[in-house]
C-alpha cells in the first residue's frame, strides 16, 4: 500500500504542486511606488535632456524672449525716428518744390517783361533823334504773325516827336492777301468791326502808345503783307509796311 502511494506520487498522474511566495501587500505598494517614481524620473531626464540638446531649455527661452524684445523695442525706436526723418525731409521737399515753382513762375513773368522793356529800349533808341526834334508822328518796328490759319497778331510802336499836344488818331491796317486765287487788300477796322477792335485802334498819346491787337482773316487767306496807317482827322500821319 505504501508502494502504491509513493509510486503514484511520482508518477504523471500526481497533484500538481503550485509555489507561491508571499509578500505583504505594503511591500508591493513600495515597489509599484518606487517603480513608478523611477520611471517618472528617467523621463523627466530624458524630457530635460531633449529640451536642453535642442535649446529650448526654459532659462534659455525666457533669455531669448527678453533679448528678442529689447531688440524689437530698439528696432521699433529706431524705425519712428527714421520715419520722423523722412517725414521732415519730404515737409521740406515739399516747401522747396513749391518755392521752386513760384520762382519759376516769377521768372517767366520776369522774362516776359524784360523782353517787353527790351523792345520799348530799342524803340527808343532807334527813335531817339527824332523824339528831340521837330514834332512828328512816327512808326516804329511793325511787326505781324500768324497764330492760326485765320488768326493774325501784330504790333508796333507809335511815337510823338518835340513838345507838341496830345496825338489824337487812329491806326488803320491794310492786309495784301491772296483770297480764293485772287489778290485783295483787307482793311481793318472794316465797316463791320466791332467795338472792341475800334477800341485798339484808337490813339491817344503825348509822347509814345504801344499798339498790339489780332485780326481775323477770311478762310484760307494767304497773307503777303500788313501795312500801318496812322490817322489824324482823315489825313495820314505816318505808315509803315512789313511782308510776311
Amino acid at each position: 500500500m505504501k508502494y502504491k502511494l509513493w509510486v503514484r506520487r511520482m508518477s504523471i498522474s500526481a497533484p500538481k504542486m503550485t509555489v507561491k511566495s508571499h509578500f505583504p501587500w505594503p511591500l508591493k505598494a513600495l515597489f509599484l511606488v518606487l517603480v513608478l517614481g523611477f520611471g517618472g524620473a528617467v523621463a523627466m531626464w530624458v524630457y530635460d535632456l531633449g529640451r536642453d540638446f535642442t535649446g529650448h531649455s526654459p532659462a534659455l527661452s525666457k533669455q531669448q524672449l527678453a533679448d528678442l524684445n529689447e531688440k524689437v523695442e530698439a528696432l521699433t525706436a529706431e524705425r519712428d525716428r527714421f520715419s520722423s526723418t523722412v517725414n521732415a525731409a519730404e515737409s521740406r521737399l515739399n516747401i522747396e518744390k513749391a518755392a521752386q515753382e513760384q520762382l519759376g513762375q516769377q521768372i517767366k513773368v520776369l522774362e516776359s517783361e524784360n523782353a517787353k522793356l527790351k523792345e520799348d529800349l530799342a524803340f527808343f533808341e532807334g527813335l531817339l533823334p527824332n523824339a528831340t526834334g521837330k514834332q512828328g508822328i512816327t512808326i516804329q518796328r511793325l511787326t505781324a504773325e500768324l497764330l492760326t490759319p485765320t488768326q493774325l497778331r501784330y504790333r508796333m510802336l507809335i511815337m510823338q516827336g518835340g513838345k507838341g499836344p496830345n496825338f489824337v488818331g487812329n491806326v488803320q491796317l491794310l492786309v495784301t492777301a491772296t483770297v480764293a486765287g485772287k489778290s485783295t487788300v483787307l482793311t481793318f477796322p472794316g465797316a463791320n468791326a466791332t467795338a472792341t477792335e475800334k477800341a485798339a485802334s484808337q490813339l491817344d498819346f503825348k509822347y509814345y502808345q504801344r499798339v498790339e491787337a489780332e485780326l481775323t482773316l477770311p478762310e484760307g487767306a494767304v497773307v503777303r503783307a500788313i501795312q500801318a496807317k496812322v490817322m489824324e482827322k482823315g489825313q495820314m500821319r505816318a505808315q509803315q509796311t512789313s511782308n510776311l
